[in-house]
């Protein structure tokens, strides 16, 4: 039975790359802290021990990068910086007291969500690049060891970044009540895309007429 109050957000396929996205970054996450530092090395345990954090943590990352590119190739055009959202983050007070009447008109993303994206793929593609010369025993030995060591403090600063970037996506996510829904399910109510997005909304109103 289909639910009028209801509008598709994100397709089943979207979803799918999403959560694998997120499952492989938290297995990154975990086994990089674990090899970034003694205190954290307890965490190899999730992963067989130390040796088999090592072997797996590059391998894992290649399955990451892969699942992201695919999103971001997938949400690329939605995510272009517009005037509009220049102005929305020059008003990012107004953001933070929810005063969305004083605001420019939202499209399918906010102007925080887009930044957030780019953040996300500069970050992703410096992990990606210094992890390759990180990489024992396939591809570090190519390198001199200068280069290995910027490498690994780029990997270590990028990580860093995306860390922090994934949690504020997290913190936004139960933020905005209504969100989590669109990734789990895939839909979200029309009164939520009215006040959230008015933009898209008018365009999906338009498409079904």
């Amino acid at each position: 039975m289909i639910d009028n109050n209801l509008i598709e957000r994100y397709k089943p396929g979207d979803r799918i790359n999403h959560w694998v996205t997120a499952i492989t970054f938290i297995m990154l996450a975990l086994s990089g802290l674990a090899l970034f530092h003694p205190v954290f090395y307890w965490l190899t345990n999730l992963f067989g021990g130390g040796a088999w954090t090592r072997i797996l943590h590059p391998f894992i990352g290649v399955v990451l990068e892969v699942s992201f590119w695919l999103l971001a190739r997938r949400f690329w055009a939605l995510n272009r910086i517009t005037d509009a959202d220049r102005e929305w983050m020059r008003r990012i007070r107004d953001v933070l007291a929810k005063r969305e009447q004083n605001l420019p008109e939202v499209g399918y993303y906010n102007a925080g969500q887009k930044y957030l994206f780019w953040v996300m793929v500069t970050m992703i593609a410096l992990l990606l690049v210094s992890g390759i010369v990180l990489w024992q025993p396939w591809f570090a030995p190519w390198f001199p060891v200068g280069l290995i060591r910027v490498a690994a403090l780029v990997h270590a600063l990028a990580a860093f970044v995306i860390i922090a970037g994934v949690i504020v996506h997290i913190y936004a996510a139960i933020w905005v009540k209504g969100s989590i829904r669109a990734m789990t399910r895939g839909t979200v109510s029309r009164a939520w895309a009215r006040h959230h997005h008015p933009g898209w909304y008018r365009e999906v109103n338009k498409g079904s007429k």
